[in-house]
């Protein structure tokens, strides 16, 4: 008598959406300095950061990422060491701090959503910019 062995199949695995997570994050920022939310910002900041640093196709994006989370963490900082600290960081964050991070965010999702749709739909003068091959000297 044979005997037919299976092995178990795994669920296929979800695909990885780096660009959305990191678009989304980038523009929730704001969102949450704006409501008075200012320590939960820390969840999309390092999303976004971490997004960008680990995925090579986001590398574009690696010095927005770093301005917004270097913004975020000279707040973060501000509120920790400063001497008379508030019971919260939205408390006691700089308005015009408030206002860099939440600048740096926006700016961040937008230039995700322009350099994406340059990449979906390339200028049509991009083949004109590009540099020519030098002349080949032997002929």
């Amino acid at each position: 008598m044979d005997t037919i062995t299976t092995t178990p199949t795994r669920p296929a695995r979800r695909a990885r959406h780096p660009f959305r997570r990191s678009v989304i994050a980038g523009a929730a920022v704001p969102l949450l300095i704006a409501a008075e939310f200012a320590m939960m910002a820390l969840i999309p900041v390092a999303i976004a950061v971490v997004a960008t640093w680990r995925d090579p196709g986001l590398r574009k994006l690696r010095p927005w990422a770093t301005a917004l989370g270097g913004l975020y963490a000279l707040a973060l900082a501000r509120w920790a060491i400063g001497p008379d600290r508030a019971p919260s960081l939205s408390k006691d964050i700089d308005p015009t701090l408030a206002v860099a991070i939440s600048l740096a965010g926006l700016a961040f999702a937008a230039r995700a959503c322009v350099l994406r749709q340059a990449a979906a739909h390339p200028s049509p003068y991009a083949a004109r910019l590009a540099p020519r091959p030098a002349p080949d000297p032997k002929h």
